[in-house]
């Protein structure tokens, strides 16, 4: 799934009434009855896409991607018993890092790259958490299903930030932090080790698309390694188009580079950096460090679209490809 460009939408949060109060007196005397600490059972939610009143507590929500799963579930919000995956690239299921406990006794439908709106209906959400509003005419379908938060996870940007405004959004800012403390905690813990092992490692994201080698900051990898303090290959971010390509002729630009992360679909054990025949044919790519040595980390796919479950894996990724 490419990036798209498209500038985000400010959410307007605001906690709403779960009734109308008919009067001044008929209201007054409610808020006179009324707990101290109740809680409203509706959030009212407005953007470009359309106005919704939000559960306050959902009881079966639905992610329309996967990554949107992924974050229902670190918010502690319940799911509905069905959720969309990839519907390409071998996945049946859900990602082996999302929490398996969470989805347990949930079932999987493909979702993409075609949208099945019947089994978003079948599954009788009463929320729904959509990231793919760059496709404009998602929210038009999902409106209609169940009170939804559009919003476009895709755009370029860091995805915490989409992260934290859901969160915020939907009154969850305690679950957002504990997963925000939780990783920052591992990252300063890989730092440690880094630092105490005395390494300081060139990383990069690598691709083998259509006769070219990429070297892209596309997806999390980057905020990872920024995270972490490490060094990136310039080639990363050599270019406004945030990819190097790189002909079969320029392989030497790829020298400084010691540990390579690449991604592949599910039940590849080896990514086409190690197994293309162009690539191999190559001396000078067979000349390479990382090649030689075999410093190719190949991740799950579904990683580096940005989710904490996403972030936090790859995370661990990095900390075993460079301290093994």
């Amino acid at each position: 799934m490419k990036t798209m460009s498209t500038k985000y939408l400010g959410v307007v949060a605001a906690l709403g009434a779960s009734l109308l109060l008919t009067s001044c007196s008929a209201g007054a005397a409610a808020k006179d009855q009324a707990p101290a600490s109740a809680e409203a059972q509706t959030i009212s939610i407005s953007n470009e896409f359309g106005a919704a009143e939000v559960p306050a507590d959902p009881q079966r929500a639905l992610g329309f991607y996967t990554t949107d799963t992924d974050i229902l579930i670190t918010l502690g919000i319940k799911l509905a018993d069905q959720q969309p995956i990839r519907g390409d690239n071998g996945f049946t299921t859900f990602p082996d890092f999302f929490p398996q406990e969470a989805l347990a006794n949930v079932k999987p439908f493909a979702n993409y790259p075609e949208f099945n709106y019947e089994k978003v209906l079948e599954s009788n959400p009463d929320f729904i958490l959509n990231g793919l509003s760059y496709d404009t005419e998602i929210p038009k379908k999902l409106n209609p299903i169940a009170p939804t938060y559009n919003y476009n996870a895709f755009d370029g940007g860091d995805w915490r930030e989409h992260f934290k405004k859901t969160a915020e959004t939907l009154n969850r800012t305690e679950q957002y932090q504990a997963w925000t403390d939780k990783y920052q905690a591992r990252v300063d813990e890989i730092k440690g080790k880094i630092k105490a092992a005395g390494i300081d490692p060139v990383v990069a994201s690598v691709s083998f698309y259509d006769g070219k080698v990429g070297v892209d900051c596309y997806g999390i990898a980057c905020l990872v390694f920024d995270d972490l303090g490490l060094k990136i290959s310039k080639l990363a971010r050599a270019n406004d188009e945030g990819v190097t390509n790189l002909s079969l002729e320029q392989l030497d630009q790829l020298k400084d580079i010691d540990e390579a992360f690449t991604t592949v679909g599910v039940g590849e054990e080896r990514s086409l950096l190690q197994t293309s025949d162009k690539l191999n044919a190559s001396s000078v790519w067979k000349g390479l460090d990382f090649v030689k040595n075999d410093q190719i980390t190949n991740i799950n796919m579904e990683m580096v679209y940005g989710s904490p479950s996403g972030q936090m894996a790859f995370l661990d990724e990095v900390e075993k490809a460079l301290l093994p």
